[in-house]
């Protein structure tokens, strides 16, 4: 059974910096970061598919890097420098290698529930 489970959402200022950190119980082709504002769609902020880099959209580029150990079955994404438009909901999710060409919610089969994520200006 897969699961996920993200940790480390929280309040900062706008400049500050959290890392979030996603448990999952099976190595999968690809994983990801998503997330989701309020009365907004869901939408990817980095994926990364076995044996390749992290790729990340264009948003966050710069500020947010994406790891994975797969030792300790461990997602992490770092973000710094954040801006008040990064606040939203934040999932982690996996699925087959389509899902990292795709980056599309739907091609992704297994979801955390999410930590919320909140900066002020």
């Amino acid at each position: 059974q897969v699961q996920l489970m993200e940790s480390g959402g929280g309040s900062v200022q706008a400049g500050g910096s959290l890392r979030l950190s996603c448990a999952f119980s099976v190595v999968l082709d690809s994983m990801g970061w998503f997330r989701q504002a309020p009365e907004k769609e869901r939408e990817w902020v980095a994926v990364i598919h076995v044996g390749e880099q992290p790729t990340y959209a264009d948003s966050v580029k710069g500020r947010f890097t994406f790891s994975q150990d797969n030792a300790r079955k461990i997602l992490y994404l770092q973000m710094n420098n954040l801006e008040p438009e990064d606040t939203a909901m934040y999932y982690c999710a996996g699925g087959g290698s389509v899902a990292y060409f795709s980056r599309k919610p739907a091609d992704f089969y297994y979801w955390g529930r999410g930590t919320q994520v909140t900066v002020s200006s």
